[in-house]
This record gives structure tokens, sequence and C-alpha cells, in this order.
């Protein structure tokens, strides 16, 4: 995935003739299967002699967010199995948390 994103960032950067990045944001989902802290650790690892190299990069979590299916409460999911604490029925649908992408790029 840390290669997919400097990938990405290369190519965006090729495509405005922009010869480095300033900013990079990147949206990364509790429940979008991408643990962060290791995304974060690896992309640090491999920006070295890429067109990221210099680049501020920040990552934004969000959490996940589920539905009821008895109760219609929204309800907060550190995990896909989460019940609701109102009444700790499963979700009938997940709302939110599986976002893996890339938000924003500064480019120069």
């Amino acid at each position: 995935m840390a290669l997919e994103v400097i990938s990405l960032a290369q190519r965006e950067a090729e495509k405005n003739s922009a010869t480095a990045i300033q900013e990079i944001t990147i949206e990364v989902g509790d429940l979008s299967g991408v643990e962060a802290d290791a995304f974060e650790s690896a992309l640090g690892l491999l920006v070295s002699d890429s067109i990221l190299e210099n680049t501020s990069i920040n990552i934004i979590r969000t959490p996940g967010i589920g539905r009821c299916i008895a109760c219609a409460a929204d309800f907060e999911m550190t995990h896909r199995m989460a019940t609701c604490p109102k009444c700790e029925c499963f979700p009938s649908e997940i709302t939110g948390g599986q976002e893996f992408r890339v938000v924003s790029l500064m480019v120069e």
C-alpha cells in the first residue's frame, strides 16, 4: 500500500509538471483492513529517494461507524464484529471507517 501511494504521488507530480510534493494527506479508516501505524511506518521507510522524501505526511484516521439493525442507532466500531452498545445487536451496515484514500496532494 505504501509503495502504491508513492507511485500515485509520482504520477500526479509528473502530470502536473511538479518537482516536489509539499504535503500529502491520506485517510485510513479503522475498518479499512490497513493498520494505520504499520502503514505510516512502512511509508516512512520507503519515502527516501522518492518524490515524498521531504514531504509532510498527514494521516487521518477515521473511526468505524455502524448502524444497528434493531434500533437504528449509529455507533462507533473498533472491529467488524462490534455490537450496538444500546441493544447488543450487530450493525445492518457499516457507514464509516472503511476508507483508504489519498485525500490531497500539495505540489510545487
